[in-house]
C-alpha cells in the first residue's frame, strides 16, 4: 500500500517526553501515531476518554487517603463478621 506522510505539530517538551516513551516500549513515534489511527478508524471513536473534569480538592484528598491507606475500613472474613462489627455497641 502507498504511504503518505503528516506532519503534525507539538510543543518541544511533549515531542521529548513522547519519543522517550515510544523508544522505552520498542516503537517509532510513527508506528505509535499509526496504531492511534487505525484504532479510530477501526472502532469509530477517539480510543480514550476525553473530559474536562477535574476532580475537586475533597475527591483529590479522599484518592489520596485511598492510596496511602488512610481512613480505610478494616476487612473482614465473612458477611457474618462484618453484621457482627457493624452491630457490636462501640
Amino acid at each position: 500500500m502507498a504511504q503518505a506522510t503528516v506532519n503534525i505539530r507539538m510543543d518541544e517538551i511533549t515531542k521529548k517526553e513522547f519519543d522517550a516513551f515510544c523508544r522505552e516500549i520498542g516503537i517509532s513515534v510513527s508506528a505509535a501515531f499509526n496504531l492511534f489511527a487505525r484504532t479510530v478508524v477501526r472502532e469509530h471513536r477517539i480510543p480514550f476518554e476525553i473530559t474536562t473534569e477535574v476532580p475537586n480538592d475533597d475527591t483529590i484528598r479522599a484518592i489520596e487517603n485511598v492510596r496511602n491507606g488512610v481512613g480505610l475500613s478494616k476487612s473482614f472474613n465473612s458477611v457474618s463478621a462484618l453484621m457482627e462489627d457493624l452491630y457490636a455497641d462501640d
